[in-house]
């Protein structure tokens, strides 16, 4: 009884509280819990620079294969998340039991399988991912503590996503945070107080996975969240392609966006060396977190979105949009702005090398100065997903680090040079706008 009273207080709260005022209240605590996951692969290579410019670099080469797990992560995470908060719309509370504990099962078992698959196949993976001979080393060393971690990294994700479309927003910060915290206090502690190197830094980010890990598994089973149990796992094909249907988006997403850094590694490797690499790294953690308060803030619009076009309220999932593109493209412009006129300050607190603040600093300005295009591109992506549009949300989740950027590293490197590999994802970035904007018109009209 007292569950289904929180429950038709969750769906009161989602279907009619005006619209700003909802999304304000769920997106506070996905843009913090999103910046936390920045601050996750960030904190890193703060640390790992006061080191040396190979083990900034090694760090950066290892950030795909972190980009690869929570790209896992958000497939099982958003696939079982987007569905069971549409169950939750319309009413069906067991169909939302069995996809939260059938995804979160599904997450183990791939992060089990990269974690020894990664571990017997380390050489030639850091050969892969780009490693030289100064590298190798650093390389190695980080990304095999990295892959033990993997199964708690993409439970961590699983777990959040699905307590975040639940409407749980605010204790799946909390999750995050309490790892985050222990991550960033054990970096200084083990890398520099211990001079245990790239190693202490892997170790810090595995450690406050794991309790990320564990801190939210228990809050899954709070109250009147839905909880994981072992009963409700059915991995049979109807949840399978459910999952797959809304996760798709989210696997290319992370997904292309690990080979786009790996491919950008290699480019930068090749025309400008180990300082190219640190700086090309740098920029694409500094970006990461600028896009991770957007993301956020669209994050707190998709539970918003899917529950209430699962109960037939199309008005609103349209109102939610507008208001996220309108604050979204406004702050991304003033951070944006801000970012472009202390480019070569902000390369610098990373790392003090001339040759790498003169390579981050142009493509930071160049990609900063497209910024605000993000927005549109983010939040119709995000619409597209909440609302089951599987084919559409991964066609526009592809586009930025894949169907755009992936043909343009393989050109304008060839053309111009390093210039060509530091102005690739700007021109990604533009060519994607143009691939979203009949999607999302589409889509609008249809809402209306």
């Amino acid at each position: 009884m007292e569950k289904d009273r929180k429950s038709q207080s969750r769906r009161e709260l989602l279907t009619e509280t005006p619209i700003p005022n909802l999304i304000v209240r769920l997106s506070i605590p996905t843009i913090i819990s999103m910046l936390v996951t920045a601050l996750y692969n960030t904190a890193d290579t703060y640390f790992v620079g006061k080191i040396s410019t190979e083990a900034t670099a090694a760090v950066g080469l290892v950030f795909s294969v972190m980009a690869i797990i929570q790209a896992l992560g958000f497939f099982c995470g958003h696939g079982s998340g987007n569905y069971l908060s549409r169950m939750l719309g319309a009413g069906k509370r067991k169909e939302a039991d069995e996809m939260a504990s059938t995804g979160f099962a599904i997450a183990l078992i791939l992060g089990v399988v990269v974690a020894i698959l990664g571990n017997i196949f380390l050489t030639p993976l850091a050969h892969w991912l780009g490693a030289t001979a100064t590298t190798m080393e650093d390389t190695k060393n980080y990304m095999r503590i990295i892959l033990i971690g993997a199964p708690f990294m993409i439970g961590q994700f699983v777990i959040n996503n699905q307590l975040r479309f639940q409407g749980s927003a605010i204790y799946a910060m909390i999750g995050l945070m309490c790892g985050a915290v222990i991550n960033v206090g054990l970096d200084p502690l083990l890398i520099l107080g211990f001079h245990m190197g790239v190693s202490g830094a892997a170790i810090a980010t595995v450690c406050g996975q794991v309790v990320s890990f564990f801190v939210l598994f228990l809050g899954s089973m709070r109250g009147e969240n839905i909880h994981l149990n072992i009963r409700n796992v059915h991995i049979n094909t109807h949840y399978l392609l459910e999952v797959t249907n809304g996760g798709a988006p989210s696997l290319f997403r992370q997904g292309l966006a690990a080979v786009a850094t790996l491919l950008l590694n290699n480019f930068a490797g090749k025309y400008g060396g180990d300082a190219a690499i640190a700086g090309m790294s740098i920029v694409t953690r500094v970006m990461m977190m600028l896009a991770s308060a957007l993301i956020g803030f669209g994050q707190g619009y998709q539970p918003v979105c899917s529950f209430n076009y699962g109960a037939g309220l199309k008005k609103r999932v349209r109102e939610g949009y507008f208001f996220c593109v309108k604050w979204g493209t406004l702050f991304l412009v003033f951070v944006g702005a801000v970012c472009f006129a202390l480019a070569p300050d902000v390369v610098r607190m990373f790392r003090n090398d001339e040759a790498v603040v003169a390579v981050g600093t142009l493509a930071l300005r160049c990609q900063t100065a497209v910024l605000p295009f993000m927005a549109f591109i983010v939040i119709t992506n995000m619409m597209l997903q909440s609302m089951g549009r599987g084919v559409k949300a991964s066609i526009t989740a592809s586009a930025r680090n894949g169907i755009c950027f992936i043909p343009l590293i393989l050109v304008l490197p060839s053309v111009f040079g390093l210039t060509g590999v530091q102005i690739t994802q700007t021109c990604a970035d533009v060519l994607s706008l143009v691939i979203t904007i009949p999607f999302a018109v589409t889509e609008l009209k249809n809402l209306k």
